[in-house]
C-alpha cells in the first residue's frame, strides 16, 4: 500500500474515528485510492471483538444494482437485447410492460420504490412469481414520466430478466461473470465468515439491537449483497474504467452518463445505467450508496483523478452523507496528485501535424491538438464552446466521445494538393481561416467590410 505522508493519515484518522464516536458507529472501515492501489485504510470500533480487516464482510445494499446493471449491459453488448426493448418483450404481464429497460436501469419508469407487501427489507423474501404479480396499476407512481423516481423493484424485475435470458440464477451468472474473472472471492448472496453483524444503535441509549438479514428473495438484486473493503476497491476501479474483460470500458463509460436527474435547485445527483452519479466541489463520481437494516456503505470512483473511496459500516443510520466526499476533500487538500513529468512521445503519428493548430467555426477560433493518447481533442480557443474527443477509425473519419459531438463523425476535407483545407463535422464547416471562401458552406464569402 503507498503510505501518506503521516499528517495526511493523522487528518485521515481523525476524520474516520470522529464519524465513528460521535455517530456511535459499532464499526467503521473507510479507505482511499489512487491509481489503482490503496493509499489508505483504516477502521473504528469491532466486529465480534476485533478491529474490523479489509476482509471483513459488510452488507453493502444498494450497491448490488450496479452489478445487476453490468449484467444487464453484458447482454446488451451480446446483442441479446436492446436498452430502447419494451420489458414485455422479457418479463411480461406486469404493469409495466411498456416501459423499456433504459427507463428501469435508471429510475425513470415511474415504477414504486418498494414492492407491495410487507416491508421488503426486513422479511423474508418471496419468488419472482409473487413480486411480479404484484406490480399492477398500483405500483405506478402519477405522472410526468421520464423523471427520476428511485424503485428498488425495478431492479428486482432487472434481475429476473438476467434470469431468464441466461437461463440460470441472476446470483449464479454474477459469479461466473463478473466476480470471478475480477477476483472479488468475497462478495456473496450470503454472508460468510468474518462478517459483521448489523445493528440499530438507540437514539437515546448507547445500546444496540440485531438487526434481521434475511434473504430478500426476489428482491435480492435491489440490496442482498454482502463484500468486503478489498473486493469494493476492485468494483471502484472497475467503475472508474479498469473492466478487465467483464465489459468494455466505453460501456462503462456509457453507464456513468446522466439518465435521470434528482432535480432540485442545483442538480449534484443523478443516475446513468445502474450507476448512481454525484457532483462534487467539481468532482464528478460514479458510483453507489447502499444501505440495508444494520448496515451503511458507498463506493464513489472519480474516474477523472483515478480515485475512489469506500465506507463499510453495521449500522442502520449514523453516517453522515458527507463523510465520503470529506475523506476525498482532505486527501486534494494534503496530497493533491502532482502531475507526472512531462516528456515528449516517441509513438505519435507525425501524420496527424498538419491537422493541428487554429480552425475556425465561422468566426470563432477552435484549436485542434492531439492528445498523448493519440486521439484528436477539438475546443475553443478560449472560454467556453463545444468540445469533444475524436477517435480514429479505419476510413480515415474521427468519432467523437463526449460533449456536443459525442456520436457524431468528423471528416477531413483535402484540397488539390491533399491538404487538409477543411473539417466536415456532422455539417458543420471548420476552416483555416474565418469563413473560407473555398470551403463548403459556408463558402462563397466575398469579403470583409467594416460596420456602417
Amino acid at each position: 500500500m503507498t503510505s501518506l505522508l503521516p499528517s495526511t493519515q493523522r487528518a485521515l484518522l481523525r476524520r474516520l474515528a470522529m464519524e465513528q464516536s460521535e455517530n456511535r458507529v459499532p464499526s467503521l472501515i473507510a479507505g482511499l485510492i489512487r491509481d489503482g492501489e490503496t493509499i489508505w485504510v483504516d477502521a473504528r470500533g469491532q466486529v465480534a471483538g476485533q478491529p474490523p480487516t479489509t476482509d471483513t464482510q459488510y452488507r453493502i445494499g444498494s450497491i448490488t444494482k450496479t452489478f445487476i446493471a453490468v449484467l444487464v449491459m453484458r447482454l446488451r453488448d451480446e446483442g441479446r437485447l436492446d436498452l430502447v426493448d419494451k420489458l414485455d418483450e422479457y418479463v411480461p404481464g406486469t404493469s409495466i410492460g411498456k416501459r423499456n429497460i433504459g427507463e428501469i436501469l435508471s429510475h425513470s419508469s415511474g415504477l414504486s420504490a418498494e414492492p407491495a407487501g410487507q416491508w421488503w427489507e426486513r422479511t423474508p423474501g418471496g419468488s419472482a412469481d409473487e413480486l411480479l404479480s404484484n406490480i399492477d396499476e398500483h405500483a405506478l407512481r402519477p405522472p410526468p414520466r421520464h423523471v427520476f423516481h428511485y424503485s428498488n423493484v425495478g431492479f428486482g424485475v432487472l434481475g429476473e430478466l438476467v434470469s431468464r435470458l441466461r437461463g440460470a440464477p441472476w446470483d449464479e451468472m454474477l459469479r461466473r461473470e463478473i466476480l470471478e474473472p475480477l477476483g472479488m472471492k468475497r462478495t456473496t448472496l450470503r454472508p460468510v465468515a468474518p462478517h459483521a453483524d448489523g445493528f440499530a444503535v438507540h437514539p437515546w441509549a448507547d445500546v444496540v439491537l440485531p438487526e434481521p438479514a434475511d434473504d430478500a428473495g426476489a428482491m435480492a438484486p435491489a440490496g442482498q449483497l454482502w463484500s468486503t473493503f478489498d473486493d469494493m476497491a476492485r468494483w471502484m476501479r472497475f467503475v472508474a474504467g479498469d473492466t478487465g474483460e467483464v465489459l468494455h470500458p466505453d460501456t462503462v463509460s456509457e453507464m456513468r452518463f446522466p439518465g435521470a436527474v434528482d432535480d432540485g435547485p442545483e442538480w449534484r445527483g443523478g443516475y446513468g445505467l445502474g450507476i448512481q452519479l454525484l457532483r462534487h466541489r467539481g468532482r464528478r463520481l460514479a458510483g453507489h450508496s447502499g444501505s440495508m437494516p444494520g448496515f451503511l456503505a458507498s463506493v464513489w470512483a472519480d474516474p477523472a483523478e483515478a480515485t475512489g473511496v469506500i465506507f463499510m459500516a453495521n449500522t442502520t443510520a449514523g453516517v453522515t452523507g458527507v463523510f465520503a466526499t470529506d475523506l476525498l476533500d482532505l486527501l486534494a487538500e494534503h496530497e493533491p496528485r502532482i502531475p507526472a513529468p512531462w516528456e515528449p512521445r516517441g509513438d505519435v503519428n507525425l501524420r496527424l501535424l498538419e491537422l493541428t493548430g487554429q480552425w475556425y467555426w465561422g468566426p470563432t477560433p477552435y484549436v485542434l491538438r492531439v492528445r498523448p493518447d493519440g486521439m484528436l481533442d477539438l475546443s475553443p480557443w478560449q472560454g467556453r464552446g463545444r468540445a469533444s474527443r475524436f477517435r480514429g477509425n479505419a476510413d480515415g473519419t474521427w468519432t467523437g466521445l463526449d460533449g456536443y459531438y459525442a456520436g457524431e463523425i468528423l471528416r477531413v476535407g483535402r484540397n488539390a494538393n491533399g491538404v487538409p483545407a477543411h473539417l466536415d463535422l456532422n455539417t458543420f464547416i471548420f476552416t483555416r481561416t474565418p469563413y473560407d471562401s473555398d470551403a463548403p458552406v459556408p463558402g462563397g464569402v466575398v469579403n470583409w467590410r467594416p460596420a456602417r
